[in-house]
């Protein structure tokens, strides 16, 4: 078992043991140099990732919706609202889906999981080169969180990756008192402060901005940070509406393209 953190090489110390998936007795490490907590290395993700989205994940839904309307606000007035969008690790299709009903041009990758409601906008139907990339609660399934991500930003051609995941403050959570932890599913390893997020962008020469739980590394300094926070927050309820009134929704279009493919399929298989 290494004790070397993967983010700054510190030796790391044990913190606590806890049961995951209700039968294996996991250690966990943390280092007090950059703040990171993570399991022992995860041998167990296979039978984790029995199914990619797990059973008790009952907030997914409400949780894409309140995403959508952020990352909408984000977007609209701080990067491009006409440029080209990767949700990586995407899931079932849920946000792509959503940011495309808005009007932006999002895509769609998983190795995990089947796309079910963003087929036909996966990133292999478009050219590799996007305005920046999205991961929402991705970063805590990583065990290597810098090589995951200077890899997704030199594979997609972009040097912007907003994300989310839930951060702590000072010593880790006691493992009763966290929710994040998520020892039944066993797909949560690596846990994150502030400062844990700062040096890994530091590391990767990015900017880095963090609000109510959205991140952004990025290679632009962004102007007026304090806007960027409201539209982090609740304040995108509001100005979501605004973005939708500018934006035009590819629902309609989306459909007519897809439509036509499919037609075009039967034809030629008839």
């Amino acid at each position: 078992m290494s004790k070397d953190c993967p983010i700054c090489s510190c030796t790391r110390d044990i913190y606590f043991k806890e049961t995951i998936l209700n039968k294996y007795d996991i250690t966990y490490l943390y280092c007090n140099n950059c703040g990171l907590l993570q399991t022992e290395q995860p041998y167990w993700l296979e039978e984790a990732y029995n199914s990619a989205i797990a059973d008790v994940d009952t907030g997914l839904v409400a949780r894409n919706i309140a995403i959508s309307k952020k990352l909408a606000c984000i977007l609209f007035f701080f990067f491009d609202k006409q440029g080209k969008y990767l949700d990586i690790a995407g899931g079932y299709g849920m946000l792509t889906r959503l940011m495309r009903d808005i009007g932006f041009d999002f895509y769609w990758s998983d190795l995990y999981c089947e796309n079910i409601l963003a087929k036909g906008f996966e990133a292999s139907a478009t050219t590799n080169i996007f305005s920046a990339i999205t991961a929402f609660e991705v970063l805590e399934h990583i065990y290597n969180p810098i090589e995951f991500i200077d890899k997704s930003l030199k594979d997609s051609g972009t040097s912007t990756i907003i994300f989310s995941t839930d951060l702590f403050q000072g010593s880790p959570p006691s493992p009763q008192s966290w929710w994040y932890y998520s020892f039944g599913t066993g797909q949560h390893i690596s846990f994150y402060q502030a400062k844990t997020l700062k040096l890994i962008a530091d590391q990767l020469s990015l900017f880095f901005y963090s609000y109510n739980n959205f991140h952004i590394m990025t290679n632009r300094q962004i102007k007026y940070p304090f806007v960027l926070e409201k539209m982090s927050g609740n304040f995108a309820n509001i100005c979501c509406k605004y973005v939708k009134r500018e934006m035009r929704s590819k629902t309609v279009t989306d459909y007519n393209d897809l439509s036509k493919i499919t037609t075009k399929f039967k034809t030629i298989k008839n």
